[in-house]
């Protein structure tokens, strides 16, 4: 490819981009007529610009990736705040996938909070949690045995991370895993803010016979900078009934159960 040529393409990626950031979604066809190329060429760039992460295809085009630099990182008193009523109505249909006599690890996080607060129906729980905030929920169920792996306390989320919390995780296994996360994307996976966060959460899916994602649809197509998992480990999905119908087709595809609460 002459300088020419490599310079043109460059632009014509550049005010893709451009477009996709003003649009939040564009097709091929509409970029084929606008830069008077073939849908190849347009295919081509948007597998380079997937590659680069800056944006996710989608099918006939792409969506914006909805990036969250790693120093946002909200703290759980706040995010408590955000879409409770859809974090409720999850936590909600989450009970129905309990059984007494279960052993259940319950990561940290404001959805998995709500599950916390509404465990009265159950009897003879084993819960491992990572969360100061869970366990002190807990303590109030006299017939539950709960369990903290320990580690070291992050102030935003109230967790235990870090090399103890992952060591003293992978001692334990558990019928089912409740696990919150805060980026969603339905191709390349999970993902969080915190690497520390990120690392428990992977030992967490390790030790788990089934696990359960409870994430409100806002967190879809967002990647967060701490990589948790593909969509391979996961069994099944809770979220709300804004997950669009192509997130959801992509899960079930998959093999991933999609419960909308």
């Amino acid at each position: 490819m002459d300088r020419s040529s490599n310079k043109s393409t460059v632009t014509r990626r550049a005010k893709i981009l451009e477009e996709l950031d003003a649009k939040g979604q564009i097709t091929v066809s509409d970029l084929s007529n606008r830069f008077d190329i073939s849908a190849v060429t347009i295919r081509n760039d948007l597998s380079h610009l997937e590659k680069q992460n800056m944006l996710i295809r989608a099918r006939g085009g792409a969506i914006k990736v909805k990036f969250y630099r790693m120093e946002i990182d909200p703290s759980i008193s706040d995010k408590q705040k955000e879409y409770l009523k859809e974090k409720q109505l999850i936590a909600k249909a989450a009970l129905k996938l309990i059984e007494n006599g279960d052993t259940i690890v319950l990561d940290s996080g404001t959805t998995t909070t709500e599950i916390a607060k509404s465990l009265e129906q159950f009897n003879n729980l084993t819960i491992i949690t990572n969360a100061l905030n869970i366990a002190s929920i807990l303590s109030e169920y006299l017939d539950f045995s709960i369990y903290m792996p320990g580690g070291v306390l992050r102030k935003k989320s109230l967790s235990l991370v870090g090399a103890l919390a992952s060591e003293n995780f992978k001692k334990f296994y558990c019928d089912k895993l409740f696990l919150g996360v805060d980026g969603f994307d339905t191709q390349h996976g999970l993902s969080t803010p915190n690497t520390e966060e990120a690392h428990l959460n992977s030992v967490m899916i390790g030790m788990a016979k089934k696990v359960i994602v409870v994430s409100d649809s806002r967190k879809f197509s967002r990647r967060r900078f701490g990589f948790i998992s593909t969509l391979s480990k996961i069994h099944v999905v809770i979220t709300d009934a804004g997950i669009s119908a192509e997130d959801k087709a992509r899960l079930e595809n998959q093999g991933i159960e999609v419960i909308i609460a």
